[in-house]
């Protein structure tokens, strides 16, 4: 007996679902993917991110927006959601599926989870370019510490670096301030011998 073909869900059938419910889901060729249910330190630090970028910000003209905003990513619609999305200029909505969507992000950042994590460095990331007002991205290791930033340059490619040192800071050139690992990993129960040294950047 063969086995029954897995269903294809329509674009409103999910415009429908991400309307009445509560949970975050994603769309991609007929599937639907639920991104609900993060883990302790997941959440910890999404709110140590939130806190210490909103007081920073403040009087930057900055809004940071929560994991439950939807972002307009050109080549890869509907749109996209991310942990964290921060706009320093007005920000710009364009109605999708009968939702507000974020159009004009300087800085998205995703906290990686095993089930995610090669998503959000490969594909995720590479359609995230095709942002235009997007400056800066971070990767987010949440069971040890270890961040991937990722800044645009003048030329339009990507310069990154990878930091893994619990007492190492990050210029974050899109907000103009320093983001400091032990801010994001406060209260995060991480291992032990968890500090390396900091990798030097490359750029792609």
């Amino acid at each position: 007996m063969s086995a029954e073909p897995r269903r294809k869900y329509t674009l409103q059938e999910y415009f429908d679902l991400e309307i009445s419910s509560d949970a975050r889901y994603e769309y991609w060729n007929g599937d639907i993917f639920s991104l609900s249910g993060v883990s302790d330190s997941h959440a910890r630090i999404e709110v140590n991110l939130t806190a210490f970028l909103s007081t920073r910000l403040e009087e930057r003209s900055c809004l940071v927006f929560p994991a439950n905003m939807r972002l307009h990513v050109p080549t890869l619609p509907p749109y996209r959601h991310a942990d964290l999305s921060i706009v320093c200029s007005q920000p710009i909505f364009q109605e999708i599926g009968g939702v507000d969507v974020l159009t004009n992000p300087a800085l998205v950042i995703e906290v990686l989870s095993e089930s995610t994590e090669a998503y959000d460095r490969g594909d995720k990331f590479t359609h995230y370019k095709s942002i235009d007002s997007l400056r800066e991205s971070l990767l987010i290791a949440r069971h040890r510490p270890h961040i991937t930033q990722y800044v645009k340059q003048g030329d339009n490619s990507w310069s990154y670096r990878d930091v893994n040192d619990l007492s190492a800071s990050l210029m974050l050139p899109s907000m103009e301030c320093v983001l400091s690992l032990t801010d994001v990993y406060q209260d995060v129960q991480l291992p032990a011998a968890a500090s390396l040294n900091v990798q030097s950047p490359e750029t792609h």
